[in-house]
Parts: C-alpha cells; sequence; structure tokens
C-alpha cells in the first residue's frame, strides 16, 4: 500500500547535462522529513517511521550522493511505509559526482569511490539499525551506483534480509550469482549503462545459480534513473511505470522482512 504522496508540488529543474553515464533527471528541491545523524565516521540521512517498527532499510545512493533530495524523497516514502530508513554516505565525505564535470574523467572519479567497497560501512550502520534503532529485521535498497552496492551486499551479507537493486549488477565477481538474500533488480529496457544482453545473462546465471529466491524485471521504454530521478508528476506517461517499479520495491521489501 503505497501511501506516502507521489506529489509535493515541489519545484524541480531540468537538467540538460550530458545523459552518458548517468543523467541526473529532474532534480528535486524536495527538503526531506528526515534528520542528518552522524553513525561513527560517517554522516547518514535518517527518516523514523510514525508507529514503533523492528524493520529496517539502508538506502544506497547513486552517483549524485547522499544529499540528493531524489534519493531522500525515497527514503521518506520507505519512513512512511513502515521502515526506519537511512540513506549514509557511502562517499565517505568526498565529492560526488555532479552533472558539471567532464564526463571523460568519471573513471578516475570513481577509483576511490567503489561500490564494492562499502563493508566498513555498512558493518557500522547495521550496528546503528540494530543498538540505536531496535531494527531486527534489515534491508537495503540501491539506485544506479547504490544498485551494485545491493547486488554486492546480497552476495555477502546473509543478515540482510531482502535487496532491492535498481539499474545496477555487480560485473567483476565469479561469485555474482551466490546471493545471500532474496533480490529482486529492477532495470530499464532503455538503459545505456546496463545493455539487455547483460541482464539476460545475469539472469540465465541466477536460475541455474541461485538458491534464494530473486526477480529481475525490465520496464519497456524506460531509461536509466527513471525510479527515482524521473517525476511522475511531469512525466505523465512514465507515471505508471514509475509508480509500478516503486510498488514492486515496497512489496519485495514487504515480503521478507
Amino acid at each position: 500500500n503505497l501511501n506516502f504522496p507521489l506529489s509535493h508540488g515541489i519545484y524541480f529543474m531540468a537538467n540538460e547535462a550530458k545523459p552518458c553515464p548517468c543523467d541526473i533527471g529532474d532534480r528535486s528541491d524536495y527538503g526531506g522529513l528526515g534528520q542528518e545523524v552522524q553513525i561513527e565516521h560517517i554522516k547518514a540521512y535518517v527518516v523514523k517511521p510514525s508507529a514503533a517498527s523492528d524493520k529496517a532499510v539502508i538506502v544506497i545512493q547513486d552517483i549524485f550522493g547522499w544529499e540528493l533530495p531524489n534519493t531522500r524523497y525515497m527514503v521518506d516514502m520507505l519512513a512512511a511505509n513502515g521502515y526506519t530508513a537511512v540513506c549514509p554516505d557511502f562517499f565517505v565525505g568526498k565529492e560526488p559526482w555532479s552533472p558539471t564535470k567532464d564526463w571523460s574523467t568519471f573513471q578516475e572519479w570513481l577509483k576511490d569511490k567503489k561500490p564494492t567497497d562499502i563493508n566498513k560501512e555498512v558493518d557500522v550502520v547495521l550496528k546503528y539499525l540494530k543498538e540505536q534503532c531496535g531494527a531486527k529485521r534489515i534491508g537495503t535498497v540501491g539506485f544506479c551506483w547504490g544498485g551494485v552496492a545491493t547486488h554486492y551486499l546480497a552476495l555477502l551479507y546473509p543478515e540482510i534480509k531482502a535487496g532491492v537493486s535498481v539499474y545496477g549488477i555487480v560485473r567483476e565477481r565469479e561469485d555474482m550469482y551466490s546471493l545471500k538474500s532474496p533480490t529482486l533488480f529492477i532495470f530499464a529496457e532503455n538503459d545505456n549503462v546496463i545493455p539487455l544482453d547483460q541482464v539476460s545473462a545475469l539472469e540465465a546465471n541466477l536460475k541455474g545459480k541461485c538458491t534464494v529466491d530473486f526477480q529481475l524485471k525490465i520496464f519497456p521504454g524506460q531509461t536509466h534513473g527513471f525510479v527515482h530521478r524521473k517525476r511522475e508528476d511531469i512525466n505523465p506517461t512514465d507515471k505508471p511505470q514509475i509508480e509500478e517499479a516503486r510498488k514492486d520495491m515496497l512489496n519485495w521489501l514487504n515480503k521478507y522482512i
């Protein structure tokens, strides 16, 4: 039951920057309902649900960082659906990617921000959720960079009860199909970053090698970033698919957490 309002009448800026490999989309000036806290060596944006809950979700940012209003909107949506939701700064204070940067420098920028190098931060956040928030069942949701991170965590952390990886695939690990927690993968049909042959290969290998529940879903006609960086109220033709993907995310978390 998606009870978080999807339209706040918030002002959005269109961004005309080069959309490859990742377009910032409709950037929001959304303020957010939560608060910023310090969790050991990292900052995090935390939102508590209206009623006490022992369920929590770690939301993993895209390349535009933990402060991107669009991502915080998703954190708030999860909290409105009964989860303690936390979005940590997985870049640990390093500068996020900006649409004004030169895309030819992207790989250099990424070198010290690998989505498969976040165990220290995840351990700290898991401890915080258990000890400070009373969380007993924890899931992850990640977008783009965070989608890769979510897939990565599903390979390593059986204590994470569910993952939703939104347009992200771990490519460099041989064990990338050995999921330890049930994972939903959401993809866009017209994604310049993740071609459909990679999605097909992932699904085929998961069918042969994965022992936990998983699902892959491709949204026709959509582009990379559509679930959280495309506003449903100014993209009416995309609205049904944006909302469907968000409901799929919530349904998957509700099923396993």
